[in-house]
């Protein structure tokens, strides 16, 4: 092709009254057809399937036929086509088209407008897709991304040149600048899209991690045992209920099973059932619609429709009513529920673990919780031990509460091998939580970071003799326990244990008459002589 390209000149001048102005007329189809791609390229971010349709519109709406999209191809630098509509139809090839080769190739070789009233007349002329009239004008546009080539549009009039096709022309480079600016968008919004994802699993790498089981802290057979009940059922979508006293971890057992499961990938959904009345329960976990009581301006998802696809972490499960019990089996056994105040049945995909310090056994006994419940979340129990039968993980868990607090407190802190026998030395009847407060008030107390047995302190009638070696403890054993025959057992401030060891002095370690001190049956005291670790003195 020549440097001089053919630009014909528009008739705008109207024939006499009584006729249209084909300057006009074609104006207002080329309108229409402008605002259909507009709409085209602004329904979809599926920039794949947009031009393809951009095409079509071309095609019936303009009366620009054989449209043809080719796209520069980052690693050759050559113009691939991407899509061809002809008057059959949606067309597949695969030609390319390097720097000046064909018409295609001149506009990758110099980006500019090529208008031709015959594309016959054209030497470049190439025809590779064999779809082209050599008697039709042709008309190729570049696409342009920020001043930087990303393709060239190319159409061919129905018709032989009539005159218009500047306007035709214009027209092109209208829909080219169209499929530019909505190229950069769909550019930016795949780039955000990989920022997000690399972000998303970068974030998911650090949670798991976070929570893994190897991140955890306790290299005590018992907690060795747990962690490995814990992995082998994370594989699964089996139900979990986790036991242990207050403060021994429940949470990140939890957290450590859902994000070592398959179901890593959708969110873990907690809920305290202990921290709600019934009413409110009801509507946290199962949603209402609007209008289902006052103050319900709008319908609002629930926790298990929040969780569908991943895990439900219910705490502390043994404090719901026998009333909403029987509620919650049923989306245990049928996985479908309604939201309050709707009569639409909604069924959710949902892994439940369940947790609680509540001797359910007993409550079954006794009537308070439902044994179709029960077994239905007891189906893989875990049992956390509390921290004093496991004194030999105190040492870790100690130094890793300290980098804890120390990040807080943005300074090193240590503990000497005085202030670590110490606290081997103590009962721990908060667990965990007691151990990271006590680190916390002796860290506040230290000048310089290091923390020394002063400055480990605990109530008095809490501590045991610190002149007693070190012991090791395990599952089946426990310390020689004592408390005073006369000790208040409705005291609030005691442990459950002390209050079963007071009684047991009280009656003279005779565990039936300990057990109407403490208004149980002798099956129920015995049951927490041996989840307490109590040892029982032999008369």
């Amino acid at each position: 092709m020549h440097d001089h390209i053919h630009i014909a000149n528009a008739n705008d001048e109207c024939p006499p009254s009584g006729g249209y102005c084909r300057t006009h007329e074609l104006n207002i189809l080329l309108l229409a057809a402008l605002y259909a791609v507009s709409r085209v390229l602004s329904r979809s971010l599926d920039f794949n399937e947009t031009l393809r349709d951009v095409l079509r519109v071309l095609h019936d709406e303009a009366g620009l036929a054989r449209g043809l999209i080719a796209v520069v191809n980052p690693e050759s630098g050559k113009l691939s086509i991407h899509s061809i509509y002809s008057p059959e139809g949606l067309i597949q090839d695969d030609a390319q088209y390097g720097p000046g080769e064909g018409i295609i190739g001149l506009v990758l070789e110099r980006p500019r407008t090529i208008k031709l009233p015959r594309v016959a007349d054209e030497p470049n002329f190439l025809n590779r897709t064999r779809v082209y009239d050599p008697e039709l004008p042709f008309v190729a546009v570049p696409i342009k991304v920020g001043g930087d080539l990303k393709g060239v549009l190319a159409v061919q009039p129905e018709g032989p040149e009539d005159g218009l096709l500047e306007e035709r022309a214009q027209f092109v480079e209208m829909v080219a600048n169209l499929i530019g600016q909505s190229l950069r968008l769909s550019q930016e919004v795949a780039q955000e899209k990989s920022s997000l994802l690399e972000e998303r699993d970068l974030l998911r790498r650090t949670v798991r991690h976070q929570f893994g089981f190897d991140s955890m802290v306790g290299r005590s057979a018992v907690m060795r045992r747990v962690f490995d009940q814990a992995r082998m059922v994370a594989k699964w979508n089996t139900t979990v209920l986790i036991r242990g006293e207050t403060g021994t971890g429940k949470e990140l057992i939890a957290n450590a099973i859902h994000y070592n499961s398959p179901r890593a990938r959708a969110a873990i959904v907690k809920l305290n059932c202990a921290a709600l009345p019934e009413n409110l329960l009801e509507s946290e976990l199962f949603g209402h619609e609007r209008g289902a009581f006052t103050g319900a301006v709008e319908a609002r998802k629930g926790r298990f429709e929040q969780a569908h696809g991943g895990t439900l972490f219910l705490d502390e499960i043994g404090e719901v009513s026998p009333a909403f019990q029987a509620k919650l089996l049923r989306v245990l056994q049928e996985g479908e529920f309604e939201r309050v105040g709707g009569s639409k049945t909604v069924k959710v995909d949902v892994r439940i673990i369940a947790a609680t310090h509540r001797d359910l056994e007993t409550a079954v006994e006794m009537g308070d919780f439902r044994e179709d419940l029960f077994y239905r979340l007891n189906v893989m129990p875990l049992f956390l031990p509390p921290l004093r039968e496991r004194i030999e993980d105190i040492p870790e868990i100690a130094r890793h509460l300290l980098s804890k607090i120390g990040n807080d407190q943005k300074r090193k802190l240590t503990l000497t091998d005085m202030a670590n026998r110490r606290l081997a030395n103590h009962d721990w009847p908060g667990n965990v939580r007691e151990l990271e407060n006590c680190l916390e008030r002796a860290a506040v107390l230290s000048d310089d970071g290091v923390i020394d047995v002063d400055l480990i302190r605990f109530p008095s009638s809490r501590e045991r003799s610190t002149a007693r070696p070190l012991r090791t403890a395990t599952p089946s054993t426990g310390p020689v326990a004592a408390a005073p025959a006369d000790l208040d057992i409705n005291d609030p401030n005691l442990s459950e244990k002390e209050r079963v060891i007071a009684a047991l002095e009280q009656a003279g370690w005779v565990q039936a008459k300990a057990a109407r001190i403490l208004g149980m049956t002798p099956r129920q005291i015995a049951y927490r002589i041996q989840t307490l670790n109590i040892e029982v003195k032999q008369f």
